[in-house]
């Protein structure tokens, strides 16, 4: 007659079966954050990348010229600058020939 019952389990015996499932689950949320983490700073690296690529073609485009670059499309064509639009927006402030142009390098919002 007692082999048809049904024991309950007692709670030590739960909570091993339940450990390996939430072990699991904690090391799954850590992994995301370090993904999460990498991808922050490789957005971050690309910004100053961008950032030193902007200085480097305005002033050689000053040395060549003898004037600054009157918009960042002339940096484009003429001087190669390459960059990702939609990860990255470029504020680009233009003076006059023979003043410095103002450059801000904005990451967009939702960028990878």
């Amino acid at each position: 007659m007692n082999r048809f019952e049904q024991k309950s389990m007692s709670l030590g015996r739960k909570l091993i079966y339940l450990l390996p499932i939430l072990a699991f689950v904690i090391l799954f949320v850590l992994f995301l954050r370090g993904i999460d983490s990498v991808g922050e700073s490789t957005l971050s690296k690309q910004q100053e990348s961008l950032e030193t690529a902007l200085e480097r073609s305005i002033s050689q485009c000053y040395a060549v010229e003898g004037c600054y670059p009157p918009s960042l499309e002339y940096l484009e064509q003429h001087y190669g600058l390459l960059y990702d639009e939609d990860s990255f927006f470029i504020d680009y402030e233009y003076y006059g020939s023979n003043l410095l142009p103002e450059v801000t390098v904005l990451r967009r919002t939702g960028a990878h």
